[in-house]
Parts: C-alpha cells; sequence; structure tokens
C-alpha cells in the first residue's frame, strides 16, 4: 500500500487537493495533508478547508509570508523535519507555487518519488517566480500529471521521457462541478449588492500589483469599465496593501474583502466578464463560459485561449478597453478542453496506487501505462 503526502499551501492548492484526497481514500489510501501555511489569512484558507470539506490536515508548518527565498528555505527546513517522524513513499505537489518547489526538493533529496499535479505548464517567461517552479519541478518529479495535451508537448520538447508523462486532465475542474450546486445557492451577490449585470476583478501577482506606475494606470482603465458594467474586487491581501500605497481617491470599482471559494465561485459564474491575472480562473471561467480578460503579457494556460473563453490583453490600457467592449457586446465564446470533466482526481489516484517506486534518473524509467481512461 502507497504512503503517499499532498502538500497544500495556498488558495489555488487547497481547490485541487480536495478532490484527490477523497479520490485516494475510496481508493483505500490514506494519505497525509500537510499545509505549508503559505496563505494564512482565513479566507485565503482556512476557509476553503471548510468549504471544500477537507479534513484537518495533518500538520501546518505555519512558514507565512516572505521573499521568495525565505519563504522557500523555511518549507524545506519544516517540511524536512515532519519527514523524519512520518516516513512516507510518495510526495504529491500541486500547481506552481513556493511551498510546491520546497517540498519536490526536499523529496528528491531524500530520495522519495514525487508526483507533480499540473505538469508541464509554461508562460515562456522566465521574471515569472511560477515559471521557474515549474521548471524546476518537473525536471524532479517522477510523475508528472499534465492538464492538457500543450503540457505534454513543453515536457516532450524539453527531453522529458514519455514514460513520466501522463495526460490526465484538470484537477481543479473536478472541484468546480462537485461544488457549482452549492455555489449557486450563495447568498454573496445579495451580501454584497450586486446588480443583476456585473463584472469580475482578481489581481494579485507581482509583476502587476507591486509597479504601483503599472498598478495605477490598470485600475485607471478599471474605472472606465466600470462606467458600463459594475466591477466588483475582491482584493488580495498584497494587491490591498499596493493600492494603499496608491492613496487614490474612491472610485466607483466596488472593493471588497476576500471571500470564500463557494462565494467566489458564485460570483464568477454569474459576471458578465472577469479581468485577471491568476491562471486558474483563466480555468475556471473557461468551464462556466464566462468571458475572461487576462492582464498578463503570456499566460501558460493557453488551451484557456483555443479552447475557452479567455483573451490574453496584456497590460495596455486601450487594448484592454476594446478587449471589454467587445466581450460585453460580442456573441459568447464556448468549449472546454478534452478531459476536464470532473475525473481529474480518478485518473491520478489510479496512476499512483498502481505505480511502483520509479528510479529513473539512473535506471531505465518503469512505463506507468496510459492514462485511465
Amino acid at each position: 500500500m502507497i504512503r503517499p503526502v499532498l502538500i497544500a499551501g495556498t488558495r489555488p492548492n487547497f481547490v485541487k487537493v480536495a478532490p484527490l484526497l477523497r479520490a485516494l481514500r475510496e481508493a483505500g489510501v490514506d494519505p497525509h495533508l500537510v499545509h505549508t501555511g503559505q496563505h494564512y489569512d482565513w479566507a485565503m484558507s482556512e476557509s476553503l478547508f471548510h468549504d471544500l470539506g477537507i479534513p484537518e490536515p495533518d500538520a501546518n508548518l505555519g512558514v507565512g509570508s516572505g521573499t521568495h527565498a525565505a519563504q522557500t528555505a523555511r518549507v524545506m527546513t519544516a517540511f524536512d523535519e515532519w519527514l523524519d517522524d512520518h516516513p512516507v513513499d510518495q510526495v504529491v505537489v500541486l500547481g506552481d507555487v513556493n511551498s510546491t518547489l520546497a517540498c519536490s526538493l526536499v523529496a528528491t533529496k531524500r530520495g522519495i518519488d514525487v508526483a507533480h499535479v499540473e505538469a508541464g505548464l509554461r508562460s515562456f517567461d522566465r521574471t515569472m517566480p511560477e515559471e521557474i517552479n515549474r521548471i524546476v519541478v518537473d525536471s524532479l518529479a517522477t510523475w508528472l500529471f499534465t492538464p492538457s495535451a500543450d503540457g505534454n508537448v513543453n515536457l516532450a520538447a524539453e527531453g522529458v521521457d514519455p514514460s513520466r508523462i501522463h495526460l490526465v486532465g484538470n484537477i481543479m475542474v473536478d472541484s468546480l462541478l462537485a461544488n457549482l450546486p452549492r455555489a449557486l445557492g450563495s447568498d454573496v451577490r445579495v451580501r454584497l449588492s450586486l446588480p443583476g449585470r456585473y463584472g469580475l476583478v482578481t489581481l494579485h501577482r507581482p509583476a502587476l500589483v507591486d509597479n504601483i506606475g503599472r498598478l495605477g494606470q490598470v485600475l485607471d482603465v478599471l474605472e472606465d469599465i466600470s462606467a458600463e458594467v459594475p466591477l466588483v474586487f475582491p482584493v488580495h491581501p498584497r494587491t490591498h496593501a499596493r493600492i494603499a500605497d496608491l492613496d487614490r481617491p474612491a472610485g466607483s470599482i466596488r472593493f471588497v474583502d476576500p471571500v470564500g471559494y463557494l462565494d467566489f465561485l458564485n460570483l464568477q459564474a454569474g459576471a458578465a466578464i472577469v479581468l485577471t491575472d491568476s491562471g486558474g480562473i483563466q480555468e475556471e471561467t473557461t468551464v462556466l463560459g464566462v468571458p475572461c480578460l487576462t492582464l498578463r503579457e503570456n499566460t501558460e494556460r493557453p488551451i484557456t485561449i483555443t479552447d475557452g473563453t479567455n483573451t490574453l490583453v496584456g497590460l495596455d490600457p486601450d487594448r484592454i478597453r476594446d478587449a471589454a467592449a467587445k466581450a460585453l457586446h460580442g456573441v459568447p465564446r464556448d468549449g472546454r478542453p478534452p478531459l476536464w470533466d470532473g475525473r481529474t482526481s480518478e485518473r491520478i489516484a489510479a496512476l499512483l496506487c498502481a505505480a511502483p517506486a520509479v528510479e529513473w534518473r539512473s535506471a531505465a524509467s518503469v512505463q506507468l501505462g496510459e492514462p485511465v481512461a
């Protein structure tokens, strides 16, 4: 019987870990769950455990915030100490955050196999800290579980052994589809006094919010858009601090505190348009069929553009305005990538449960077989 530990550190990790925990338990496996504490604000972490039915983690490493180096080092030290008392043979990491990188490094140095859920995504922009995390984790992991075919292409181009790559679909969709009926029953729009037609904003990436001039320009554009459709903006703690630094006069954008997973899913489902710099929201809006404008120069999720509802608009004010007008008045796009069907966690659990320990670094790789249908 396998002895895995699942690592969760930030909101996107929690959303993805919930269905995998359930799938492994249904397969007869009792995995450990370690919360690194990378997100420690209630609405960013613990409330998600409640909304998603995630049990109390076996450990909360409590690393908190800090620079990339300091945060990664604290996770590595704390997780290494936790492993001293908790033998495992698989470390399952999700996404591309510092916790993902740190726990992958610790596991690899201890000779423990790593499984990377959401492998193969690339923005091809190494100024993004997350891109470095993706590349390093994929180079270390034994099992690379990709959400879409472009991930397989990226890994193959990097010379990765095909036996390590498994196209399983998007695990975030498992949580979305499982929780959508409850989310639609939320009264969050009433609590926020939102009109029938509104837009939703979320911004948090350092490349945008840490550049005061750039952030100010984007907020000016959002003010213009809000003249046509009211905008509600649940503000990430990092973004809140930067907006306060701007000392802007109150405008028409509705700034609110962060909301829980179910409430936020409800807000996405009802929005006429979503403007974001988040990777996960590009995926969620694609599944929900909601127009999404991504305020970045690149995306590691191009499948949401070719097969979904996402438009990459960059940070040019005129381009954002034009794209918003087209999204609000054009014909809605529709589409969902293959295997985004709510069964990704089942496919991953089946592969992990069937897999022997694999020493691909120094010996011939062991073929795990084709992804489970």
